[in-house]
């Protein structure tokens, strides 16, 4: 299951109050910045393709060797991050089932300001473009190639936080 939407939409406050009725990993690149954050004092920039590459090596991990439900943050914005999680639930023989949490520009810069961290403008623009695209074809229906589902969110909508139901 890949939780995906605009950075700072609130994918990472929304797993904080993930139920569900099975044990659960969750992978969020988050875990992999503070990890790695503990251990060296450089600024974040210095480092974020290693978070990046470690994360999705962490997916990959799980996916193929993790019990149970995996739960995968991930902005999946780009065509090409949606192709390597299709290619690694394909590998991995899992179910695929794509989470999209819908907020507005101004909705997800605040929710960056609100944690202390922005991305560069020129790449978060990058990330509106494509996620308005994105969420006018989830509205008419569209559902990713090789997806088994989509489900589109809304910030209201999962105020009181995301509760999993397998059985449906």
């Amino acid at each position: 299951m890949v939780l995906a939407g605009l950075p700072g939409a609130g994918k990472t406050t929304l797993l904080g109050k993930l139920d569900a009725p099975v044990p659960v990993t969750v992978l969020d690149s988050d875990q992999v910045r503070e990890w790695i954050q503990a251990r060296v004092s450089l600024p974040y920039r210095t480092y974020r393709v290693f978070v990046h590459l470690i994360h999705r090596f962490r997916v990959f991990w799980h996916a193929l060797f993790s019990p149970g439900l995996l739960v995968v943050h991930e902005p999946s914005t780009r065509p090409g991050t949606r192709a390597m999680l299709l290619v690694i639930g394909l590998v991995s023989l899992r179910p695929r089932h794509f989470l999209w949490l819908d907020a507005s520009a101004a909705e997800a810069l605040d929710g960056q300001i609100a944690r202390h961290r922005l991305i560069r403008a020129h790449s978060f623009e990058r990330h509106v473009r494509r996620a308005d695209v994105m969420r006018d074809r989830f509205v008419a229906g569209w559902k990713p190639f090789g997806w088994g589902s989509v489900s589109l969110l809304t910030r209201s909508g999962t105020s009181g936080g995301l509760r999993l139901d397998l059985a449906s």
